[in-house]
């Protein structure tokens, strides 16, 4: 909050206040009072004041924005919503994104050369790049958009693997996980969410429908997670199997090609 506004949580606001408040204009401010997505104000006399209510509304109608929704679309879906559901969407859409919640770090690409062992290399930098995990910053520093991922891909390359297999995995891993996620996210929508609006958004199963889905996310990470390790120790098992395998037949051969006619 700016200094000297007001908290909405004990005070009424002004549309100023309100404007500083969530980082808005006024003229925003008035202009999604007008399509009736804010809720008309308390007026004391000519001067109206706005409450709680008032900062999700608009706090939700920015994140939406960001999200690719259109005005009109934000329009249709909340302004005939009820006072608290703008509040509990935000809790939603927060409780989405925790996962997706990673500050980018900024790291000179010597460091970064460093951390995975290996030379400088730009075109190294320029596929990372073009998945989305890095950003120029200038001719020497680079911004890491998902460092947990570049740290994992960097100390997998420190191991022993090389860049270009480890770059390569990322689209292959990212499209099959993105499939397991989606059918998950299909299935709590079908057997949770889906009642859930069909049964009108009950006021008293917020709380319930948002703590099922907070704690969904980590279970399916941990499902995952679990999953493939089983399925590397299988992988692991059946190739080193394999390998020995083939090193026992090229020793035989080879017995056999020294035994004497």
């Amino acid at each position: 909050m700016t200094a000297g506004a007001p908290d909405p949580e004990d005070l009424d606001l002004t549309v100023d206040e309100l404007a500083a408040h969530v980082g808005m204009t006024v003229r925003n401010v008035r202009a999604y009072a007008g399509r009736g997505i804010l809720p008309p104000p308390r007026l004391e006399g000519r001067t109206g004041y706005y409450g709680r209510e008032h900062v999700q509304r608009l706090q939700l109608v920015r994140e939406l924005l960001d999200r690719g929704l259109t005005l009109a679309a934000i329009e249709a879906n909340i302004r005939d919503a009820r006072p608290a559901t703008a509040g509990h969407t935000l809790d939603l859409l927060r409780i989405l994104d925790e996962p997706h919640d990673v500050e980018p770090e900024i790291m000179t690409r010597d460091a970064l050369a460093a951390l995975a062992g290996v030379p400088r290399d730009n075109q190294l930098i320029e596929a990372l790049a073009q998945y989305g995990l890095v950003r120029w910053l200038d001719d020497d520093t680079l911004e890491l958009l998902q460092p947990h991922v570049v740290r994992i891909g960097s100390a997998a390359v420190a191991l022993g693997l090389s860049p270009s297999t480890i770059i390569e995995l990322y689209p292959l891993m990212r499209t099959r996980l993105r499939t397991i996620a989606d059918t998950f996210v299909s299935a709590a929508v079908e057997e949770i969410v889906g009642p859930f609006i069909e049964a009108g958004l009950p006021e008293e199963d917020w709380d319930r429908v948002l703590t099922v889905i907070q704690g969904l996310m980590p279970v399916a990470s941990q499902i995952t997670v679990a999953i493939l390790r089983a399925q590397l120790g299988e992988a692991i098992d059946t190739e080193i199997s394999s390998q020995i395998g083939s090193l026992r037949l090229s020793q035989a051969a080879d017995a056999a090609a020294r035994k004497p006619d």
